[in-house]
C-alpha cells in the first residue's frame, strides 16, 4: 500500500470518526437540537430559578431584618444576573465552538482533568437538590407522595432534550408566577396585622443565613434576551413576596407564607396545587444535564448504542435512585442543604468570575478585575455560611427524623 493509500484510508477514519462524534452529540440531550428559540431561555430560567422556595422569602426577611435583607435579596440578584452573562458570553467564545455544557467551559479554563473536578461533583450536588425532595408532603405518609411525585417522572424523564419538554418549562414558569403572585397579593389583601413586629426572629445569627442565583448562528444574542426576559420574571416574584409577606406579618411570618395566610382556603389550596405542578417542570429542567452526563459516559466511554433502550435504562434508573433516597432518608433535603451550601455558592456566584478571569484576564485593578473579586469574596462567604445555617437546623430537628417516613 502506498503512502497516499494510507493517507485516504487515515483519512477516511478521521472523516468517520467525526461522523460518528456528531451523530452521538445529535442524540445526547444536550446537543440534539439547535432551533430552540429565545424565549425557551426565558422559561427555561424561570423555571430553574423561581422554585417554592420563593414563599419562604418572607421568613428569611424575618431573619434578616429589613436592612440585611433587602441588601442580601439585591446583591444576590445582581451577582447571579452578572455571573449568567457571563457565562452567556462564554459560550462561544472560542471561534467555531459552542460549549455546551457547564464542565466544557470549566475544561476549556482549568484544563481537562482539572476542570471536570473542579465543574461536575458540584453541579451534581446542586441538581440532585433540586430533584429529590418532594414539597408539601404533610397530610398522608411521605413515601406515598414521593412514589407518586416519581411515577410522574418515570413517564416524562423519557422525554429526549430540552426542547421537548419546553411545554412542561413553560407550565411549571406560569405556575411559579402564579403562586408567587398569590403569595404577595394575599398579603396585601390581608394588610398589616395590628401585633407586627420587625425584631430579628433568630435567636442566633447562625439560625440567619438565608436558605439556598463564531458558529454559523451564534446563540449569544438570544440567550441573553431570554435571560432578560427571565431575570425580570424573578424580580418579579422574589421581590414582591419577599417585601410584602414581611411588611405584613413582620417576624411571626412562618417558612412558607401559605401557611400564614391559611384563608381563602381555596385559594392556598390553588396556590399550593401550582407548586407541585413546578415543582415537576423543576425536576425535569435540573435532570436533564445529569441524563446527558450519563448517557455520554454510557455511549462514549462505555460504547452502548444510542437509542431508546439505553435511554429509558438509564434515566429510568437515576429517577428510580432518587425516589429511594428520598424515601429512605427523610433528612436528605437537609443534608443536601448543607453539602449545597459548598456547591450553590460557587456554580451560581463565583465559579464563572474564576473562568472569567482565567481566560480573559482582565487588567489588575479595572472594573471588571475588581468586580469578579467583589463577587468571588461574597460567594466563598455565602458558601461558608450557608453550610453552618443547615447544620445548625440538622442538629435541632434531628429527634424528629423517623426513617422511612
Amino acid at each position: 500500500m502506498g503512502r497516499d493509500d494510507v493517507g485516504a484510508a487515515e483519512g477516511g477514519d478521521v472523516a468517520q470518526q467525526q461522523e460518528n462524534t456528531k451523530s452521538i452529540d445529535d442524540w445526547l440531550p444536550i446537543t440534539s437540537s439547535r432551533n430552540a428559540k429565545w424565549w425557551y431561555s426565558a422559561f427555561h430560567n424561570v423555571t430553574a430559578m423561581v422554585g417554592a422556595g420563593v414563599l419562604s422569602l418572607p421568613y428569611a426577611m424575618a431573619e434578616l431584618g429589613w436592612g440585611p435583607g433587602i441588601a442580601v435579596l439585591v446583591i444576590s440578584w445582581v451577582i447571579t444576573l452578572y455571573t449568567l452573562w457571563q457565562m452567556v458570553e462564554m459560550h462561544e467564545m472560542v471561534p467555531g465552538k459552542r460549549f455546551d455544557r457547564y464542565h466544557e467551559l470549566g475544561q476549556h479554563a482549568f484544563g481537562e482533568k482539572l476542570g471536570l473536578w473542579i465543574v461536575v461533583p458540584q453541579q451534581l450536588v446542586v441538581e440532585k437538590f433540586h430533584n429529590v425532595v418532594c414539597p408539601d408532603c404533610k397530610s398522608i405518609k411521605l413515601s406515598y407522595f414521593i412514589i407518586i411525585f416519581a411515577s410522574v417522572h418515570f413517564v416524562l424523564s423519557q422525554l429526549p432534550n430540552f426542547n421537548s419538554i419546553s411545554g412542561i418549562s413553560l407550565a411549571a414558569a406560569v405556575m411559579s408566577l402564579t403562586y408567587s403572585t398569590i403569595g404577595w397579593v394575599a398579603s396585601v389583601q390581608k394588610g398589616k396585622q395590628p401585633d407586627v413586629d420587625y425584631s430579628y426572629k433568630a435567636s442566633t445569627r447562625t439560625g440567619a443565613v438565608p436558605p439556598s442565583l463564531v458558529p454559523e448562528k451564534p446563540s449569544k444574542k438570544p440567550m441573553w434576551k431570554g435571560v432578560i426576559v427571565a431575570y425580570i420574571v424573578v424580580a418579579v416574584c422574589y421581590f414582591p413576596v419577599a417585601l410584602v409577606g414581611y411588611w405584613a406579618f413582620g417576624n411571626s411570618v412562618d417558612d412558607n407564607i401559605l401557611i400564614t395566610l391559611e384563608k381563602p382556603r381555596w385559594l392556598i389550596a390553588a396556590a399550593n396545587l401550582f407548586v407541585v405542578v413546578h415543582v415537576i417542570g423543576s425536576y425535569q429542567i435540573y435532570a436533564m444535564p445529569v441524563f446527558d452526563m450519563i448517557e455520554t459516559v454510557l455511549v462514549k466511554e462505555f460504547h452502548f448504542p444510542p437509542g431508546r433502550t439505553i435511554r429509558f435504562i438509564a434515566r429510568s434508573a437515576y429517577v428510580a435512585l432518587t425516589m429511594i433516597i428520598a424515601i429512605i432518608i427523610p433528612f436528605f433535603g437537609g443534608l443536601l442543604g448543607f453539602f449545597g451550601g459548598f456547591a450553590l455558592a460557587p456554580t451560581t456566584y463565583f465559579l464563572p468570575c474564576i473562568m472569567w478571569l482565567a481566560l480573559y484576564k482582565p487588567k489588575r485593578f479595572s472594573l471588571s478585575w475588581i468586580t469578579n473579586w467583589i463577587c468571588i469574596v461574597l460567594g466563598v462567604l455565602l458558601m461558608v455560611l450557608s453550610p453552618i445555617g443547615a447544620l445548625r437546623s440538622i442538629i435541632l430537628s434531628a429527634k424528629s427524623y423517623k426513617f422511612f417516613s
